[in-house]
């Protein structure tokens, strides 16, 4: 696991930090102090680059091999970078996808630490969210002094898993000594208010006062009631007191990386921590950031919730395109069957709408090309074809088999775009001054191609009630299926004349968003039949098999 691996203090020392700003967890990983942010003093203001993709096939396409294996390039050819991604899930480690560290010759390290516990970052979100669900039942069963109304109770449970009978449950079974019986449910980790508010906080006073403005319910008049009003935000603060720290490591070249937080995509924001990101932009010249799942998700999500939240504006992006995910885009099967040269052709529709999409948030990009070893010269000269009739620049990336030497024509292009790029010209989508159905309709219709909306009366009421509470002027944060730029998975390329349906929305005060639920989308994933928790093993020696 460790061979080959540089001491952390190695890796600290080609950003130039002092050794008093950093808390070692052992000799491989460390954590970063918030003090950095305010009393380190450094000249650099670097280029934030964001990683994004077209609609992903349900193995992902390899954009955190192409982020880790472009700031290992631009390290290669002298410039001073760091790579920002997101902490791995247990739920998918164990489900489909398996591990999130990159692969080959990009990935972060140790990969097997960083995959499963880490340094603890998961646990105490989970720990923080539970905890504020335990004082709520606690609460009502010593008398209930708030007069909370236990049938307008929006908190749920967390774990980090994939576990799809918690979705629903019924608590405080079995007599009045075991609490008050009521319906709720579990979400998983990543998609707890709390990772999305640990992912957004600028600050520890900025964690406090999100924490603090946590609704988790009515009251029995009406009025809402916030985790302050239990007194549950001193306790949650100190479980995330070493949570909020961003965690360094280092790829398979030692590169710097900055690992931090693990928001889902297709249900919350997708992105690593503004915090670390802060930090990576303060230390380095070039920042690459991972965002999750296609650009209609994380890419977007990242221009209208995670850059007005922080005030940081991507240079420009990076548009991950692979032969499979072409090939699933042009076909209505699940599965593609083929990579003829037609349904090649008929996923073009997809790649196309998220070139225009990028375009409309002022965003310059870059294609790249992940090339997959089954690639022929063929398929890869069809897709830089379909980029030069755009006027769009690419770049064949071979990262997994090469390392950063397989993205030097990537970060040269790179460079030559950021240098001529102007990160004030980029812009939302929506102006927040919009109803929260209108941003809903601006991400349809512009985003996803959607030739109108239809909300579902339970939608509806909660949209509506949200509006009266003043919350209208939060940006939305989509949870939608990230297998189709549409609400239905099974719709591929760039579908048209389609309505998309929202069938729910929560109100996610602290984090400063709603979600909005759209399709059959669900906030606790499940096992698949056949799962990556079926190929791991310990070996003889203690050493971790199976992990991919």
């Amino acid at each position: 696991m460790t061979d080959g691996m540089l001491p952390i203090r190695e890796i600290a020392d080609k950003l130039g930090i002092p050794d008093e700003y950093v808390d070692y967890y052992g000799k491989y990983i460390a954590k970063l102090k918030l003090d950095l942010l305010s009393q380190f003093k450094t000249p650099n203001l670097g280029k934030l680059i964001l990683v994004t993709a077209m609609t992903p096939t349900r193995y992902g396409e390899g954009k955190t091999i192409v982020s880790i294996g472009l700031v290992q390039a631009l390290e290669q050819i002298g410039k001073k970078a760091v790579v920002t991604l997101r902490e791995p899930s247990l739920g998918p480690v164990f489900g489909v996808k398996g591990g999130a560290t990159g692969g080959g010759k990009s990935k972060v390290l140790p990969s097997e630490v960083i995959n499963l516990h880490f340094t603890g970052d998961f646990h105490a979100v989970t720990a923080a969210h539970n905890l504020l669900a335990a004082m709520i039942d606690s609460h009502i069963h010593h008398g209930n002094d708030l007069r909370i109304d236990v049938d307008n109770i929006f908190w749920p449970r967390a774990v980090d898993m994939n576990d799809r009978a918690l979705r629903h449950i019924i608590v405080g079974l079995g007599g009045k000594a075991n609490g008050v019986p009521r319906e709720t449910g579990f979400v998983i980790t990543a998609a707890s208010e709390i990772m999305a508010i640990l992912a957004l906080a600028n600050s520890r006073e900025d964690l406090r006062r999100r924490l603090n403005d946590i609704v988790v319910g009515f009251d029995l008049d009406g009025r809402i009631l916030r985790a302050a009003d239990l007194k549950a935000t001193g306790a949650m603060m100190v479980l995330l007191k070493e949570a909020i720290l961003p965690n360094l490591v280092q790829t398979s070249e030692h590169t710097p990386a900055l690992i931090h937080a693990g928001p889902f995509a297709n249900i919350a924001h997708g992105t690593s921590s503004i915090i670390s990101q802060k930090m990576a932009l303060k230390l380095a010249d070039y920042v690459v950031n991972e965002t999750g799942f296609g650009a209609d998700l994380g890419a977007e999500k990242y221009l209208d919730i995670v850059m007005p939240a922080s005030g940081i504006k991507p240079t420009l992006a990076v548009l991950v395109v692979t032969i499979r995910a072409l090939a699933s885009q042009g076909t209505l099967q699940n599965e593609p069957v083929s990579k003829d040269m037609a349904t090649l052709k008929h996923g073009f529709s997809n790649l196309a709408k998220h070139m225009e999409n990028l375009r409309k948030f002022n965003l310059p990009f870059v294609v790249a090309i992940n090339r997959f070893p089954s690639d022929t010269q063929t398929e890869i000269q069809q897709v830089q074809d379909f980029c030069r009739e755009r006027d769009v620049e690419n770049s064949i990336v071979e990262v997994f088999d090469k390392g950063g030497s397989g993205a030097w024509d990537l970060a040269s292009k790179v460079i030559a775009l950021a240098e001529i790029s102007s990160p004030e010209a980029v812009r939302p989508l929506y102006p927040l001054t919009l109803s929260i159905e209108e941003k809903i309709e601006a991400i349809a219709r512009e985003i996803y191609g959607a030739s109108s909306i239809h909300v579902e009366s339970k939608a509806r009421q909660k949209l509506q009630k949200f509006a009266e509470l003043g919350f209208n002027h939060l940006p939305v944060c989509m949870a939608k299926t990230e297998s189709s730029l549409s609400d239905n998975p099974k719709l591929p390329g760039a579908p048209k004349d389609w309505i998309l349906t929202v069938t729910d929305a929560h109100l996610s005060a602290g984090a400063g968003f709603v979600v909005v639920v759209a399709g059959n989308m669900l906030l606790m994933p499940g096992l698949p039949k056949i799962s990556q928790a079926t190929k791991l093993d310990i070996d003889e020696t203690g050493n971790i098999i199976g992990l991919s």
